[in-house]
């Protein structure tokens, strides 16, 4: 399976960055990336105060390609930068070595 990680660095991002981050995915990011062609599943990950990234698994390199142009070429206009004032200072493309599914399952919800 093929990943991307984009990260944003929060070290100088403006007082209440997180709760902003938390609405903007629940209120219209989720729904975005739900259903979409070519990808997997997207998990949003935040450290506060340190970082926040999305983590994306496509199901092939041409969906992971696209998008990952598509992005990169925006990348310091998207919302994610908007909100925190800066470019992600990092997307890089990876391989997803396997997934499991735990007992409790699992839930696709817009806010934990």
């Amino acid at each position: 399976m093929k990943g991307l990680t984009v990260r944003w660095s929060l070290a100088d991002a403006p007082e209440g960055v997180e709760e902003q981050l938390t609405s903007y995915v629940a209120e219209t990011s989720h729904a975005r990336f739900t259903g979409m062609d070519g990808l997997a599943y997207k998990t949003w990950r935040m450290v506060p105060g340190a970082w926040f990234e999305g983590c994306y698994v496509f199901a092939d390199d041409a969906a992971r390609a696209a998008f990952q142009e598509t992005f990169t070429a925006s990348a310091a206009e998207s919302p994610g930068s908007q909100i925190i004032g800066s470019a992600p200072v990092l997307i890089e493309p990876c391989e997803i070595v396997a997934i499991a599914e735990g007992a409790a399952g699992f839930e696709a919800a817009p806010r934990a």
